[in-house]
């Protein structure tokens, strides 16, 4: 008698003949290739490649759905750089450059706390003068100041650069980072790693492997850290399926990234203004194939920021568990013409999930459960 196949044990149906041996290898929790990436990418079918996301989405995390109370702080936009896919960095001397004083930054810090933020989210520009030390002196004031709040700052970017500037190596730059009260790091500044894309968009920053290399070595002194991928410039599906998996690689060597987080490129105010918009169902279907692709990684997130509320709202049945949170304000990618809010409150955004079937939980940025109490919060490991 002839053994049943995964496929006719779950009720997935598609027209694309590519995506049925794939689906077998999802629902029985196989690893998927490269060219298995490509096929997702390239699918008629979208709300089959959902279906599958949202297999592997509810068979690690059901019906919950995860966000936090967090400040993003921005101390600087003056920029060494000048990176083609960016709206936010001015060069020194800009009139619309600015670079906040400590006690700016820490005042911005207090003016987001209302909710009793549990994460400040820090990442700026490339500043040519600024020393070490400011960095470092903003986050222990940070840390004076709200001693429970996490401190998420500076991407591998930021770090190879103060790096240079201090005449340190990277591994000493993160240990001070460290001690000054860095607790984890985000995960910008990869855009695209493969070397043809990264020459027209980014050609100012660390090249993909020394993104890596930096995440590889941050991991392994102890930090965990966020990924991230720009999409919908100039890469083709096959640097898409790259760029993951060669995180995935990274995360099977270290298991340090805690989320991957898919950014919608925004072109208006940028040099590459002349590119289109991504379109929802681009949005939704990269979601999807993250989920697919990154059997090693815990948690994707639907930045509600860059991809609106509404298409935040459906990516929650399409792979991703996260919405990133209450954010306060948020100048990166507003700059480059976002039209979303600048921040919610912890009610709204615990509706958005509530109304696309999930259940809400806020989270702290280890992902440990928050309970409130009045304005304070207890967090439980």
């Amino acid at each position: 008698m002839q053994s049943e196949t995964s496929t006719e044990r779950h009720p997935f149906r598609t027209h694309d003949a590519a995506l049925k041996p794939i689906a077998d290898r999802v629902l029985a929790g196989e690893r998927l290739s490269f060219d298995d990436g490509l096929a997702l990418y390239r699918s008629s079918d979208v709300l089959a490649v959902g279906w599958l996301a949202n297999f592997v989405r509810e068979r690690m995390h059901g019906d919950v759905t995860y966000f936090n109370v967090n400040r993003h702080i921005n101390p600087t936009n003056v920029c060494v750089a000048s990176c083609r896919l960016c709206a936010f960095g001015r060069k020194k001397g800009d009139s619309a450059g600015y670079t906040m004083a400590l006690e700016e930054a820490w005042e911005t810090a207090a003016s987001g706390y209302s909710e009793a933020v549990t994460e400040f989210h820090i990442v700026g520009g490339l500043h040519p003068d600024l020393p070490f030390e400011y960095f470092l002196d903003l986050v222990r004031g940070l840390k004076e100041r709200f001693p429970k709040v996490h401190i998420k700052a500076f991407t591998m970017v930021e770090v190879a650069f103060l790096a240079r500037r201090a005449k340190l190596t990277i591994e000493q730059t993160l240990l001070r980072m460290h001690e000054a009260g860095v607790d984890s790091m985000p995960g910008g500044g990869a855009e695209i790693f493969a070397p043809h894309v990264r020459s027209v968009i980014c050609d100012h920053k660390i090249d993909g492997q020394e993104w890596l290399d930096t995440a590889r070595l941050a991991h392994r002194l102890g930090f965990r850290s966020n990924a991230t991928m720009l999409y919908g410039h100039i890469e083709s599906d096959a640097d898409r399926v790259d760029h993951i998996l060669r995180l995935r690689e990274v995360q099977d060597e270290t298991g340090g990234f805690q989320t991957f987080i898919p950014l919608a490129f925004h072109p208006a105010n940028t040099a590459l203004d002349h590119l289109p918009v991504t379109t929802g169902l681009t949005d939704i279907r990269q979601i999807a194939v993250s989920r697919l692709l990154l059997d090693n990684f815990a948690h994707i997130k639907a930045y509600w920021q860059m991809m609106t509320p509404k298409i935040a709202q459906i990516a929650l049945r399409f792979g991703a568990d996260d919405l990133d949170g209450t954010v306060i304000e948020e100048k990166i990618y507003h700059d480059a013409g976002a039209k979303t809010p600048q921040g919610m409150t912890r009610k709204q955004l615990c509706r958005l999930i509530t109304e696309a079937g999930r259940v809400p939980v806020e989270r702290d940025t280890l992902y440990h459960a928050v309970t409130r109490t009045e304005d304070s919060f207890l967090i439980a490991v």
